[in-house]
């Protein structure tokens, strides 16, 4: 027969075991972040698994980027930190609920599913306009062609040509 004493011994040990486990995951959890970087490398966010912006800066690349790419940039850049964040819940909690249990599935859908949006396009430099009407105008109008000198005339008083200057004065 076995001992009533060492089970209810072996099943505290366990429980113990159990729950240190789980307070140092939920420890983890809480100091949880993911960083992620733009595919140029002009974003890089860190962000809490709850997408609580923790650090946000800007390398080269962003100098000069028009603000409404940047934002989005920002923005798409966050939600690829958060989910790479939320994505290391489930490796935490596996040693204390177990890899493929009923506990660890119910764990994985507690985990909001995080969208990434792809991130935004490169825009292309703009054209400087003024006003609207300008703005007409060169979505309308061809590019003006280079125009060519026109020659000069042979008797022309103004031509500072050193050659007519030697003619005339009888050099």
């Amino acid at each position: 027969m076995t001992n009533p004493h060492k089970l209810l011994d072996d099943y505290e040990k366990r429980t113990t075991a159990l729950l240190e486990r789980a307070e140092e995951a939920k420890a983890k959890i809480a100091e949880l972040t993911g960083t992620a970087t733009s595919q140029d490398g002009a974003v890089t966010v860190t962000v809490s698994a709850g997408g609580a912006l923790l650090n946000l800066s800007f390398g080269s690349k962003a100098d000069g980027m028009p603000k409404e790419r940047l934002a989005a940039l920002v923005m798409t850049t966050a939600k690829r930190a958060q989910a790479q964040a939320v994505g290391q819940i489930a490796t935490i909690m596996a040693p204390v609920v177990g890899e493929n249990s009923d506990a660890m599935r119910f764990v994985q859908e507690q985990i909001p599913p995080i969208e990434v949006p792809d991130e935004p396009p490169p825009v292309a430099p703009a054209q400087f306009v003024v006003n609207e009407e300008q703005q007409e105008s060169v979505q309308t109008r061809p590019a003006p062609r280079p125009s060519r000198p026109a020659p000069a005339a042979e008797n022309d008083d103004t031509d500072f040509d050193q050659r007519d200057l030697f003619k005339r004065g009888g050099w």
